[in-house]
């Protein structure tokens, strides 16, 4: 093997789902893998290597007599935005850079800007693929052809289409706070995102995004892809699955070092690191994909940085996706790579008591969602990797505040035992792959919540209420009074006891009718009978008698820091002055 050397960088593809980020890749690969995926959707994250003589083909005179010092790229293809936060690297990302790509007659949808947080947040350098120009109105396909080519064939009115729509995304990138531009118009590339309008499908700007992809690495990534061949590998776990004929396997990128078989890793797994043997190392070939290859794999005894591959190894079933992967390079280094598993395994998230439970998929997707949560200054109780289990529901329901009996979940499943324990409790769950609509759903149920809280707070509170007894409307005198009323403001409850305007205590509201049925309550503007315990017309009332609802002083305090309506302060402050007459200090 070869020493210090700069390694291929490590590109991932990210854009809203059906916006063409794998139809981008088989164009490079020249295959077909989007076609064989079900329902055209990835599933799975794939990585494909494009060597640097596939990338001078395609760039054509583009690169003309340049010379590239990076032996090529790596592309990882995602199934959405969520998967590249759990592609985490010692530090930080796994990617060097990425390619968001975007469909131009569509413009930003939810998971471009879901993309592009995640980005931001990851400070991945990172360019813009405009993809499907070929769609435009009487555009004219000129197969393979670099952007200013075929747009030079394009008539006027296509031009200033086009030019629109680029226009439009600018705009939009602007609000999301990026200076973007075409890239053709950028002199510093540090302070612009690059938008380069391509077709997929007819190949047309391929050749430019490749060639801003590698000036771009060359020119401000060379220090960082400087990578010690013959140093034990690191590298990142993409998925783990069964293979028939080979048992378990895992997909993983090599990112720093070197991996041969025989050698002993340590991976992230679910309870404690995973110690293990490389039986055997698969490498896809050139152009060819590690998730869905269209030839057999080349059986490697080595491979070096940057790469794509599968490893064949025992008791790697509960190793985590996304988590790390490190090579042991003698028996003495074993517990020092343990510790450095364990310590880049740790969740940095800040949490406290009171707080709510966060679960997700991987490290680096719960970070992500705790990374938002915490801007919106939501405090976290726990946050774990995993599915949502009956543990959590029984946490979450030890919790006396109902604002925080919640769970909310990146890109994971209820379990069964989970679901059981869920029906026997009131517990919301928010699950979601894109962060921002968990937090919007949060901040609606939160609000909701709280509304409902305090009705039901209002409920118990004896709230003020003003009355006045109409004329001709005396039905009984006494045993129980029964009279005619008008609500004046607020309400009256049946229950309450009721006091006249100069502190006399009148009886207690036994029942309330209005048109000869029975109700519980009676607002402002209402006309209605009440029989009054205690009370006896033409002594404590009568004709035009006032009456208001008795207040305790306690509750007068927190009625106080309610928003009640204009009316129904009114009411509360005659009260507290009826009250106040004998005991100056009364609901303060």
């Amino acid at each position: 093997m070869k020493g210090d050397s700069v390694r291929q960088p490590i590109v991932s593809v990210l854009g809203h789902v059906d916006h063409g980020k794998t139809s981008f890749l088989d164009y490079i690969r020249g295959s077909t893998v989007v076609s064989r995926e079900p329902g055209a959707i990835t599933q799975h994250i794939g990585a494909t290597e494009v060597p640097v003589d596939a990338i001078y083909k395609i760039c054509g005179t583009l690169l003309k007599e340049k010379k590239l010092s990076i032996p090529g790229l790596l592309f990882i293809d995602t199934p959405g935005h969520h998967s590249f936060t759990t592609l985490r690297s010692r530090g930080g990302n796994l990617a060097d850079m990425a390619i968001l790509v975007i469909d131009i007659n569509e413009g930003l949808k939810p998971q471009t800007i879901e993309s592009i947080n995640i980005l931001k947040r990851a400070k991945t350098p990172f360019i813009v693929a405009l993809n499907k120009i070929d769609l435009t109105y009487s555009w004219r396909v000129h197969q393979n052809e670099s952007f200013h080519s075929t747009l030079s064939q394009q008539n006027e009115q296509v031009r200033q289409a086009l030019e629109e729509k680029i226009y439009n995304i600018v705009g939009k990138m602007y609000e999301l706070g990026f200076s973007a531009d075409r890239y053709d118009k950028i002199s510093n590339f540090q302070k612009n995102i690059a938008l380069v309008p391509i077709s997929a499908k007819t190949g047309e700007g391929i050749a430019d995004i490749l060639m801003i992809l590698v000036g771009l690495a060359q020119k401000f990534l060379e220090e960082e892809l400087w990578s010690d061949e013959t140093g034990p590998g690191e590298g990142t776990v993409l998925e783990i699955k069964e293979e028939k004929g080979l048992g378990a396997t895992m997909d993983f990128i090599l990112y720093k070092g070197s991996v041969k078989r025989g050698d002993t890793i340590v991976l992230e797994a679910k309870n404690k690191p995973r110690i293990t043997k490389v039986k055997a190392i698969l490498k896809p070939k050139p152009l060819d994909e590690i998730r869905d290859p269209r030839e057999r794999f080349d059986s490697v005894n080595s491979v070096s940085a940057a790469a794509g591959v599968k490893i064949v190894a025992q008791n790697i079933e509960d190793v985590i996706a996304g988590g790390v992967l490190r090579v042991v390079k003698s028996d003495d280094d074993l517990q020092d790579v343990i510790d450095q598993v364990c310590t880049e395994s740790k969740i940095c998230v800040d949490t406290c008591e009171g707080g709510i439970i966060v679960k997700a998929d991987a490290i680096g997707s719960l970070e992500g969602l705790a990374f938002e949560a915490k801007a919106k200054d939501i405090l976290i109780s726990k946050a774990e990797v995993g599915d949502i289990s009956r543990r959590d529901i029984v946490g979450a329901a030890a919790c006396t505040d109902p604002t925080k009996r919640i769970i909310l979940g990146f890109n994971v499943k209820l379990l069964p035992d989970a679901k059981e324990e869920l029906a026997k409790t009131d517990i919301k769950i928010i699950s979601s792959d894109i962060v921002y609509r968990i937090i919007d759903e949060y901040e609606e149920w939160l609000a909701a919540k709280k509304k409902e809280m305090e009705d039901g707070s209002r409920k118990e509170i004896m709230y003020p209420g003003k009355a006045v007894i109409l004329p001709d409307c005396i039905f009984r005198v006494s045993k129980p009074a029964v009279v005619g009323v008008r609500i004046l403001a607020g309400r009256l409850r049946t229950g309450q006891k009721l006091i006249r305007d100069d502190g006399k205590e009148v009886g207690k509201i036994k029942s309330i009718q209005r048109d000869k049925e029975t109700i519980k309550e009676a607002r402002m503007g209402d006309e209605v009978a009440i029989s009054i315990e205690g009370a006896t017309c033409g002594r404590q009332i009568d004709v035009d008698t006032v009456l208001y609802v008795d207040i305790p002083g306690a509750h007068c305090k927190e009625l106080s820091s309610m928003d009640l309506a204009y009316d129904d302060k009114e009411v509360l402050e005659q009260v507290c002055k009826i009250k106040r007459k004998e005991d100056k200090f009364w609901g303060m």
